[in-house]
């Protein structure tokens, strides 16, 4: 690790006008690439103290041994700089948002002298009209395969059209009707080219005026009763409106734009867009990054926008962006994309109505890409072990810690605190064993419930010991199932930072147990504690065994959360129908079970709830009077501030 001071240059070297600067390493790697308006103030902050720092900027400053700048004439071609850079250098540093180059798009070859229709991936070429991206290639192959039937163009390879030519024969798609069959002159380039624009007009959003051209060309040929033509027409027909029922229309005003949709957490972003052409939505693609620094929100937006439109023809870039925040740079941007796209571009957050509601679908589509990016990563066999592995030696662990539980406390106020335990066996989820607990000592903070928690399982282990029989000291001889709570943890994890480890190790040190190894993970930083240490450890961004830290840590959480939110509920219930004569505990735990919370039996007429058993009709009429002019307080997560809802 170098010393910041080592390298940092002279007073006034550094220029003030805008540029783009390069941090390489020990090896001349290139490690982080920065634009700023202004160089001179933005270099500066990171020579500043060294704890003022964000740790993966201290971190970055420290691996780096020199730093160089290029200084540009405006703040577009600095944007422009630090992009092309990011590509060139890949540096470790940077979020880098790998576009997935293997989405197939439909294109066609409109630079050539008879154009092809055709299925291409990987960056886009000149003298090539892209239509998508689509999720699949069979997708755009069943799509060209029904609109072929309506506009007869070329889809076949260079060979296939030089050898039909040499021959003077057509290939199958040219006898059966779906190839005007030009390499046999049956049109002439003119006429294929016409072809080849209905095609484009179709795919490009003209879709109204092509089918009621055929529509009114089915009605005149059955007038004549060519009924051969009106049937082929017909069908026709049917193929445009196959195809348009596959691209739903989401927009009623006909709007071009791309929809980005975006989900984070500590360690990674997720990204979604979905291209919306003439109101449908005619492509979708995403992708997910690591967040290698400490980028907000807004440079992650904007850094998307650039990995998305840098490469792209002008034909690509539409006319509207539609964002969840604004980028960081939103002149910059904007003035930049409307260079490449040769037109105005606006770049806005939908507030209201159609576009809200799509770009809340993005987000959701979003969400589950992470999702499945996180299990199929967990479900790796092999991440799995490296995980492990990597905690064992972090920690200084005698074996891989093949069992590992985590514990949450989850509270709202000083009422209704309880906690979760999840276990992992494994490097996977064992929900079998999942544990909750309700904290018997109301007002207490996290960190007595902590230790109240780890007291009350420990107590249990050392009881399942204690109770040595002949099946094992962990099995029930009746049974002969695991007793609960019988298996002893390799490790344990507390989610919070030194006063959780501190309260989980003085409970285990209280009862004895000094076999299992215990340690805490910080949300804000992903730090891991170790007990009585004074610094953490911290664990490379890229780790495993953070990554699946950070997963037990966030099923804890999840676990909790929904045995706190149930419980809530059920005491809302309980005591918003206290003044309701003759509702026991059974019928008030029936109504529960029925309606789920108070919010859904608020919004229950008095026949509704009559339906409840044991509820008659008067005894509704009661309850809903009740609800009517009783009033509760939001119910608020103290942790974060949120308002929560009663469900």
């Amino acid at each position: 690790m170098a010393d910041p001071a080592s390298y940092r240059p002279a007073p006034g070297e550094i220029p003030t006008e805008p540029g783009v600067y390069r941090f390489r390493d020990a090896e001349r790697r290139v490690i982080y690439v920065g634009k700023a308006k202004s160089l001179r103030p933005r270099l500066s902050s990171y020579f500043q103290d060294i704890s003022n720092l964000h740790p993966r900027t201290q971190q970055m400053v420290m691996t780096a041994s020199s730093v160089e700048w290029t200084v540009v004439s405006t703040e577009v071609e600095a944007l422009a700089l630090e992009y092309s850079w990011i590509k060139e250098f890949d540096p470790r540093f940077n979020v880098k948002y790998r576009d997935d180059k293997s989405y197939p798009w439909l294109a066609v070859t409109v630079g050539e002298e008879f154009p092809r229709v055709t299925v291409m991936r990987g960056a886009q070429r000149k003298g090539v009209r892209y239509f998508g991206p689509y999720g699949h290639a069979w997708a755009i192959r069943d799509t060209v395969d029904t609109l072929l039937r309506v506009f007869p163009m070329r889809s076949c390879s260079a060979g296939v059209f030089r050898r039909a030519k040499a021959i003077g024969r057509p290939c199958l798609l040219g006898d059966i009707g779906k190839c005007a069959a030009p390499c046999v002159g049956r049109v002439s380039p003119e006429e294929h080219r016409e072809i080849v624009n209905d095609f484009l007009a179709f795919m490009g959003g003209q879709t109204a005026g092509f089918t009621k051209r055929i529509e009114t060309k089915m009605l005149e040929a059955s007038a004549r009763e060519e009924y051969e033509l009106a049937a082929k027409l017909r069908d026709d027909l049917g193929a445009l409106r196959r195809v348009l029922e596959k691209q739903t229309v989401v927009l009623g005003d006909g709007t071009d734009a791309d929809v980005l949709g975006f989900v984070e957490d500590p360690l990674e972003v997720a990204v979604q867009i979905f291209s919306v052409r003439g109101g449908r939505i005619r492509g979708q693609r995403g992708w997910v990054a690591e967040k290698a620094d400490e980028a907000e929100f807004p440079e992650l937006v904007q850094r998307a926008l650039m990995t998305l439109y840098q490469d792209s023809a002008p034909s690509a870039i539409p006319r509207e962006v539609l964002v969840p925040v604004m980028p960081l740079d939103t002149a910059t941007i904007t003035e930049l994309l409307s260079e490449r796209r040769e037109g105005p571009v606006r770049i806005r957050v939908p507030q209201r109505g159609d576009k809200r509601a799509l770009m809340e679908t993005v987000t959701q589509n979003a969400k589950q890409s992470l999702m499945r990016h996180k299990m199929k990563r967990t479900s790796d066999l092999t991440a799995r072990s490296l995980a492990l592995e990597e905690i064992q030696e972090a920690l200084d662990l005698e074996t891989a810690p093949l069992r590992i539980e985590c514990y949450d406390i989850s509270n709202l106020g000083a009422t209704e605190t309880v906690a979760s335990m999840v276990v992992f066996e494994d490097g996977l989820p064992r929900k079998s064993e999942y544990r909750r607990f309700t904290i018997r000592n109301e007002g207490q903070s996290d960190v007595a419930a902590m230790h109240e928690v780890i007291t009350r399982r420990f107590t249990q282990l050392l009881r399942a010991r204690d109770e040595n029989d002949d099946e094992g000291p962990g099995i029930d001889p009746e049974t002969g199932k695991p007793r609960r709570f019988a298996y002893k943890p390799s490790l344990v994890v507390v989610d919070g930072g030194p006063p959780q480890v501190a309260a989980a190790h003085q409970a285990m040190e209280e009862l004895g147990v000094t076999d299992v190894a215990l340690v805490g993970l910080a949300k804000r930083l992903e730090e891991v504690w170790l007990p009585e240490d004074e610094d953490p450890i911290i664990l490379p961004r890229t780790s495993e065994g953070l990554y699946l830290l950070q997963r037990l840590r966030d099923e804890a959480h999840r676990f909790a959360i929904t045995h706190h939110r149930g419980r809530r509920s059920k005491s809302m219930i309980e005591s918003v129908l206290d003044p309701v004569a003759g509702l026991g505990p059974t019928r008030r735990k029936a109504l529960l079970k029925t309606f789920g919370s108070v919010k859904k039996l608020r919004a229950a007429t008095a026949e509704e709830i009559a339906t409840v058993p044991g509820i008659g009709p008067a005894t509704a009429q009661s309850i809903v009077e009740a609800l009517a002019t009783g009033e509760s307080a939001p119910a608020i997560n103290t942790a974060t501030g949120e308002i929560l809802e009663d469900s």
